[in-house]
Parts: C-alpha cells; sequence; structure tokens
C-alpha cells in the first residue's frame, strides 16, 4: 500500500519536473539565441569596416538547371515515342578595385542553355542539343573621383555570343561620361559619348553608330539572398532603329554551406536582330515592317556561391 501511494505520488508529480525542465531549457536556448545574434551582429560590422578598406573585392555565383524526361507509347501525346531534355548554367563574376580617388569595376555574365526534343519515331528528327539560350558580357568601368558619390569616368562593354555565331553579331561600346553612386549597391553610369561598335560577317542590317550609354548595375547581399541586376541602354544618335537595350537579373538563395536555389531572367529589345532573324524568311522585310518583339529568358535550377 505504501509502495502505491509512493508510486501515485510520483506520477502526479513527474510531469510538473518535466514541463519545468522543458522551459528550463527553451529559457536557456533563447539566450543563446540571442548571445549569437548579438555576436553575428559584431561580425556584420567589422565585415562592413572590412569591405570599406581599399583594394580588390571579388565575388561570384551561379545557377545550373536542367531536366530530362522521355514517353514511349503514350498515346495522348502527338509524338508517344519521345525524349526531351534541356540544361542550362549562369555564371555572374566581378573584379573591382576601390581605392580613395578612383575605382575600377570588371564583370562578366556568362548564360548557356540546350534543349534537345527527339521524335522517336521521325528517322529525320535531330537527336542533338541546340542552343536555346547564349549570352555573353563582359564590361570594365574607370572612374576618377570628384567626390563620393560622382566620378568621371569611362566604360568598355563587349556583348556577343560564345557557342554559336561568336562575334556575328558582337557589339563593343566605348564612351566617356560621369558614374553616380546614389546608394553603396548601385552604380549608374551615363555617358553621352560613346560610339556602338558592331561586328558581323554580312547583313546589311547591322550599323555601328554614335549615341549614348546608360547603365545601372545594383548588387546587394541580404542574409542569404544574392542579387544582381543589370540595365544597359544604348540610345543611337543616328537612327533610332540602332537603339537597344538590355536587362539581366540574378538571385541565389543559399540553403546550406554554398549550394542553394537560383533564378535568372533577362529582356532584350534590339530591332537590328529582329531585322536580320526576319529576313531569314522575308528578303523584303524593312526596318518600318520588321516586327520587333520583346526577347526574353529565364533559369530556374540550383545556385553555388563561390567565395
Amino acid at each position: 500500500m505504501k509502495r502505491s501511494l509512493i508510486l501515485i505520488v510520483f506520477m502526479l508529480i513527474f510531469p510538473f519536473v518535466n514541463a519545468q525542465t522543458k522551459d528550463e531549457l527553451l529559457s536557456l536556448q533563447k539566450i543563446k539565441k540571442d548571445s549569437i545574434g548579438a555576436i553575428q551582429k559584431n561580425v556584420d560590422a567589422i565585415q562592413s569596416e572590412i569591405d570599406a578598406l581599399p583594394g580588390w573585392r571579388f565575388d561570384a555565383f551561379g545557377t545550373i538547371g536542367g531536366s530530362v524526361s522521355g514517353h514511349n507509347n503514350w498515346y495522348s501525346k502527338d509524338t508517344p515515342n519521345s525524349s526531351v531534355g534541356n540544361f542550362g548554367f549562369n555564371i555572374n563574376a566581378s573584379a573591382d578595385l576601390i581605392e580613395d580617388k578612383f575605382f575600377w569595376k570588371n564583370a562578366t555574365n556568362i548564360n548557356i542553355s540546350w534543349i534537345k526534343f527527339d521524335n522517336k519515331d521521325d528517322d529525320l528528327d535531330s537527336e542533338k542539343y541546340e542552343v536555346s539560350t547564349d549570352i555573353f558580357t563582359l564590361s570594365s568601368l574607370y572612374g576618377r573621383k570628384l567626390s563620393e558619390k560622382f566620378a568621371v569616368s569611362a566604360l568598355g562593354e563587349y556583348r556577343t555570343t560564345l557557342v554559336n555565331n561568336f562575334n556575328n553579331p558582337g557589339y563593343l561600346d566605348l564612351g566617356i561620361g560621369a558614374t553616380w553612386t546614389p546608394i553603396k549597391d548601385l552604380v549608374i553610369v551615363i555617358h553621352p559619348l560613346n560610339y556602338n561598335f558592331i561586328f558581323s560577317r554580312g547583313g546589311n542590317e547591322y550599323n555601328s553608330s554614335l549615341g549614348a550609354k546608360i547603365v545601372a548595375d545594383y548588387s546587394k547581399k541580404i542574409g542569404n539572398l544574392n542579387i544582381s541586376s543589370n540595365l544597359s541602354i544604348f540610345q543611337s544618335y543616328k537612327s533610332s532603329n540602332y537603339s537597344n537595350y538590355t536587362w539581366t537579373n540574378s538571385f541565389a538563395y543559399t540553403i546550406w554551406k554554398n549550394l542553394g536555389l537560383g533564378f535568372d531572367f533577362g529582356l532584350r529589345k534590339n530591332k537590328q536582330e529582329a531585322l536580320n532573324y526576319a529576313t531569314d524568311f522575308d528578303p523584303d522585310v524593312t526596318f518600318d515592317t520588321v516586327d520587333n518583339k520583346l526577347q526574353s529568358y529565364w533559369l530556374f535550377g540550383l545556385s553555388y556561391k563561390i567565395k
């Protein structure tokens, strides 16, 4: 009887002891988390001071995505026996030299993807991967500081494709003007004196011209999220037919160590490219009649941060 009474009392008290122990552990966990947060703030503050020091800064991250699928006797499709595959990657890299009186910013963007659609019932159907996106951009901006936010600058920017039709066309912008840095992560380039060289093996649609160059480049790290956005505009003084713009964006969210998810998309308007493409189907098309549609691409997949 005495033993049973002790057992009953223990069973009544144990849940309260366990709850108290859990509450104590949760309280201790909160204290530790607060301490970690305070330490991280100090680390971030020190890192900001390091970033503000003169010298080189290097950064790179990229996205890789792809998928494959296959069908055999899938009669609900027009092509019941087929295989589909797509693969692509994007790389953003920069090397910046920041000094008290000048800066030199260098950046590159590479975005290439392939796609394959193989109809197994068609012997003439191609089984090869075809290039669907092919972008290569390299830029170099030098500025002599007039103040913390303004500088006189010179820019060189080269754009082309790598896999197909390298330098056909190729665009080289060389110009001078001013650079404005309204906030730390945003650089705006305004060059009223810029020459847009276009390299092409054939194709009378491509013409070099003098014009204005405007570039807005934004790079930001918010927690585990890396953001890179670049808008490049050329406004020709000769004709609006020779003007163009390209806007590229990359987002990479780190989940574990340097791995995460990435999303990239880009937009472009270029009437000379549209006309060159259209003449393959209609030799009589002109700048006045060509349908200059908005070009676009996107890529979603795994991302990797290179430290």
